[in-house]
C-alpha cells in the first residue's frame, strides 16, 4: 500500500497507463481518488521561471537569456544556447535568404540601447504600501521589476525598449500574491485606495493587453500572478486538475506528465504563457483538435472581483443554469478581475506520438485537403499548412547538411520537381502531429493521406514534420535580430469561414502590397498559414516584416499597414481575433464584431463587478465618460 498522497497517486496513474494487475477492483480506484482529492496536496512548484525574470528572461525581448539568433564572427547566423533543436548551429541557408530577401547588410548594426538606470518615479503612497505589507503581500517598487512589467510583446513594446531614450507610463508597484486568499485582501484595499490593478501573467501579450493607459493618473500595480502557481488537487477518477492561475504551461505539463497525465493546451508561447492568461484572452492551442481550446478544457474558473468572487460550485461536466458565468470570465482581459484558479479536464499520457508531413503543388490544394480533412473529422492533435513564402523561409533554417544528407535533399528536389512535376516556386506543406492509441493512429494517418493524395498532395517525411513543428517554438526568437539590422515584423491572426479563406488570403496579401509600395516599402515578406481547423471555418496566421530603412516612424509605418490589412480580413468576413484577443490594439473593431448592444452588456457586466473601474487597462471597450465607473 502506498504511504503518501503522491505515492497512491503513481499507482492510479499505473493502473490507467495498463501496468497494473488487471485484477486490481475498481473501488480501490475510487477511494484512491477521493484521498488524493482530499488529502493536503498544494505543494511548491519550482518554476522554470524565477521571479526576478530578469535572471533567466530579456527585459526587451523574446525568452530566454541565453537563447538567441546572432551573427558570428564568420557574418553566418546562428542560433545560441541548447534549449532547442537548432541550438548552437550556424544556419548558412538562412544567412542567404535574409540577405537576398530583406536586403540587409549584417555590417550595418542597430545594437539595443543599456537598460535603463532612471526609471519614472511611483506614484505609491506610503499608508498603500504599509497596508500591502500588513496585509501579507509580496511588493516592490524598484524601477526594473516595474518595467518589466509594463509591457507584453507587440512590435511597439519591444521596439520602444530597444531605442527609445523615453520611458512610458509604467507601473508604479509590482505585487505578488500567492493564493488566493491574498488576491481577495489585495483586491479589497486596491478598491479602498482607488489604485489600479492590471493583471500581469507571462507577459506574452501581442494585443497591447498589459500596457498601462498613459492617460491612468492613479497608482497602477502590476498584479504578477506567478507566485500563484501550485497544483491544488488532481482528481484520476474524473480527469480534472485544479491549479492556481499562475502557473506557467510548461510548469503545468510538467507536473501532469509526472504523474501519466497531460492538459494537452500547447500555444506557440507555451514556455511563457500563463493558465490565467489562456482563460483571460481564450487562447488556442496547436493540439486543440484532440484536447480541445481553453474554453473546452475549462470546467470551473474562480476570478475575483472587487464585488467578490464569481465562482460557480458545481464541477459537473454540463450545467444548464442560465448563461455560463465561466463564459463571461473567458476572454475577460483582466477588464473585471483577476482569475486565481482554474479546473481543467485532463488526459492520461498518448500512447503513441508521430509527426508527418505534406507537400501539395500549392497552396489552394493544400487547403482543399485541410477542408475536406475538417469535413471528415478526421484532424490529427495538430495540422497546419505553410504557404510558399513559409516553406521556402523554413527551409532556410535548415542547418547545414552532411554529405549524405545532401544527397538525400537532392534526390527528394528531384522527385519533387522531375517526377511530380512541382514548382518549387508554388508548393507548400502541412506538418502534422498524431497523438493517441498506435491503432487509431494507423488508421488516421492512412485517411490523412489518402485525402492529401486525392488532390495532389504526397507524404513527405516525420523527420519534416517533427522539424517543422518544434520550430514554432523558435520563431518568436527572430524578431529580435530583424531589429537590429533595420526590420520590422510582427505576425497577426484571423479565423474566417471556409469559403471565404483563399479570398481572404490571397486579398490581405495584395492589400499589404500596396500599402508597401505606396509607402516606398521595397524588401518585405508576407506569408501565411492555415494553423487550426474546424467544421465551418479554420484560423489564418500571417507574418509581415519589411526593411524599414529610410521611413521615420518604422513602427507607426507597420501598425498602419496592419490596420489596413485588419480592415481587409473584416471585409473578408474573417474575426478581429482567434486566440491573441483584442487588448488594446484591435480595439477599434470590437463594436462591429459584437455590436453596440453587445458593447453595452459588456460594460453592464463591469458596472457591475468593478463600479470604480480598478481594472482599467483599456482593453476590449474604453468606457463613456458618462459611466458612473469611470468617474
Amino acid at each position: 500500500m502506498a504511504n503518501s498522497a503522491e505515492e497512491r497517486l503513481k499507482v492510479i496513474s499505473r493502473h490507467l497507463m495498463g501496468s497494473t494487475s488487471r485484477n486490481r477492483p475498481v473501488r480501490n480506484l475510487t477511494s484512491a481518488c477521493d484521498k488524493v482529492k482530499t488529502e493536503s496536496f498544494p505543494q511548491e512548484i519550482k518554476s522554470a521561471v524565477p521571479k526576478k525574470r530578469t535572471d533567466l528572461l530579456k527585459w526587451n525581448g523574446w525568452g530566454y537569456n541565453d537563447s538567441k539568433f546572432t551573427v558570428n564572427e564568420k557574418e553566418i547566423i546562428k542560433f545560441t544556447g541548447k534549449r532547442y533543436a537548432i541550438g548552437e548551429q550556424e544556419l548558412p541557408h538562412f544567412t542567404e535568404w535574409v540577405i537576398k530577401k530583406m536586403n540587409i547588410d549584417l555590417k550595418d548594426r542597430y545594437l539595443p540601447r543599456d537598460p535603463p538606470k532612471v526609471f519614472p518615479p511611483p506614484k505609491a503612497t506610503q499608508e498603500f504600501l504599509d497596508k500591502l505589507s500588513k496585509c501579507g503581500v509580496a511588493h516592490s517598487i524598484e524601477g526594473m521589476e516595474r518595467l518589466v512589467r509594463s509591457h507584453g510583446q507587440t512590435l511597439h513594446d519591444i521596439y520602444h525598449l530597444r531605442v527609445s531614450e523615453h520611458m512610458d507610463r509604467i507601473p508604479d508597484v509590482v505585487v505578488w500574491p500567492d493564493s488566493h486568499a491574498v488576491v481577495e485582501r489585495l483586491v479589497k484595499l486596491a478598491d479602498e485606495h482607488n489604485v489600479v490593478i492590471i493583471p500581469y501573467g507571462g507577459g506574452t501579450s501581442v494585443s497591447g493587453s498589459v500596457s498601462c493607459p498613459q492617460d491612468e493618473a492613479r497608482t497602477v500595480a502590476a498584479l504578477d500572478t506567478s507566485q500563484m502557481n501550485k497544483l491544488l488537487w488532481l482528481n484520476v477518477e474524473n480527469l480534472t486538475a485544479c491549479f492556481e492561475a499562475g502557473i506557467f504551461g510548461q510548469d503545468l505539463e510538467r507536473e501532469l506528465q509526472a504523474r501519466g497525465f497531460t492538459c494537452g493546451h500547447e500555444p506557440d508561447s507555451y514556455e511563457f504563457s500563463s493558465l490565467g492568461g489562456w482563460v483571460a484572452t481564450r487562447a488556442s492551442g496547436m493540439k486543440k483538435n484532440v484536447y480541445g481550446n481553453i474554453e473546452d478544457l475549462v470546467v470551473q474558473v474562480k476570478m475575483v472581483t472587487p464585488r467578490g468572487t464569481l465562482d460557480r460550485s458545481c464541477l459537473g461536466p454540463r450545467v444548464s443554469a442560465g448563461p455560463d458565468m465561466n463564459h463571461v470570465i473567458l476572454g475577460s482581459e483582466g477588464t473585471l478581475g483577476v482569475v486565481t484558479e482554474v479546473v481543467l479536464k485532463i488526459r492520461p499520457l498518448p500512447r503513441c506520438k508521430k509527426y508527418g508531413s505534406i507537400v501539395f503543388p500549392d497552396f489552394e490544394s493544400g487547403v482543399k485537403c485541410m477542408r475536406e480533412v475538417a469535413r471528415q473529422r478526421c484532424q490529427p492533435a495538430s495540422i497546419r499548412l505553410m504557404d510558399n513564402e513559409q516553406f521556402q523561409f523554413g527551409q532556410s533554417l535548415r542547418p547545414v547538411s552532411g554529405y549524405w544528407t545532401a544527397i538525400l535533399e537532392t534526390v527528394k528536389k528531384t522527385l519533387l520537381t522531375k517526377v511530380k512535376g512541382f514548382d518549387l516556386e508554388q508548393v507548400c506543406v502541412a506538418t502534422l502531429l498524431f497523438e493517441g492509441e498506435p491503432e487509431d493512429v494507423a488508421v488516421q494517418e492512412k485517411k490523412i493521406y489518402n485525402i492529401a493524395s486525392q488532390v495532389g498532395g504526397m507524404a513527405a517525411g516525420e523527420t519534416n514534420g517533427e522539424r517543422g513543428y518544434t520550430l514554432t517554438f523558435v520563431i518568436a526568437y527572430i524578431r529580435d535580430l530583424a531589429l537590429e539590422y533595420g526590420i520590422v515584423a510582427e505576425s497577426f491572426e484571423t479565423s474566417v469561414p471556409w469559403d471565404n479563406t483563399l479570398m481572404l488570403c490571397r486579398n490581405v496579401k495584395h492589400r499589404i502590397a500596396q500599402e508597401c509600395k505606396a509607402l516606398g516599402i521595397q524588401y518585405y515578406l508576407i506569408s501565411c498559414r492555415v494553423t487550426q481547423t474546424y467544421d465551418a471555418g479554420c484560423c489564418v496566421y500571417f507574418y509581415f516584416g519589411f526593411n524599414w530603412r529610410g521611413l521615420a516612424d518604422p513602427v507607426g509605418s507597420y501598425e498602419l499597414i496592419e490596420e489596413r490589412a485588419r480592415d481587409e480580413i473584416v471585409a473578408c468576413g474573417g474575426s478581429i481575433s482567434h486566440h491573441h484577443g483584442v487588448g488594446k490594439l484591435r480595439r477599434r473593431w470590437y463594436p462591429q464584431t459584437v455590436s453596440q448592444l453587445g458593447v453595452e452588456l459588456f460594460s453592464t457586466f463591469k458596472n457591475q463587478l468593478d463600479p470604480k473601474n480598478i481594472f482599467a487597462n483599456g482593453n476590449l471597450h474604453t468606457p463613456s465618460k458618462s459611466t458612473h465607473f469611470d468617474k
